[in-house]
């Protein structure tokens, strides 16, 4: 499993607006700003957190994104699952329906689900909040 730069850039404008929760809804161009990200591509992974139910939205001149939830509500597992979907170490876990035609005998397919159930738990341990302030 390889975190994307669409799964690393979506932790880092949580991260930016919980730091700035205080101010209401952000503006995405700030974020832009201060995290060195395009605008175009922030847009793209907004999509992926607000389809999540992570972000709230508000239109016009005040207008921006927030967190739906407090930060020490969200999970970086959340988080990455939104803007990356699957996080299967392999691609066999990532299928849902359409099972591998090996799993019957499969002999590592235990190694990796345990590896998929310790990414998840950790991941799923540790808040944006956690993140934030460097309690990881």
């Amino acid at each position: 499993m390889v975190i994307s730069t669409k799964g690393r850039y979506a932790l880092r404008m949580m991260l930016d607006l919980a730091e700035h929760a205080g101010e209401g809804f952000v503006s995405l161009k700030s974020v832009s700003q201060r995290q060195e990200v395009s605008l175009k591509y922030l847009e793209a992974i907004t999509a992926s957190l607000n389809h999540a139910g992570l972000l709230q939205s508000q239109r016009g001149k005040e207008g921006g994104y927030r967190l739906s939830r407090p930060a020490s509500d969200i999970t970086v597992l959340e988080v990455l699952r939104s803007a990356e979907g699957s996080l299967a170490a392999v691609s066999c876990l990532a299928m849902e329906e359409a099972a591998c035609d090996r799993a019957s005998h499969c002999m590592t397919l235990p190694l990796w689900k345990k590896l998929d159930t310790l990414m998840d738990d950790y991941l799923g341990g540790v808040t944006v909040q956690n993140v934030l302030d460097g309690e990881v």
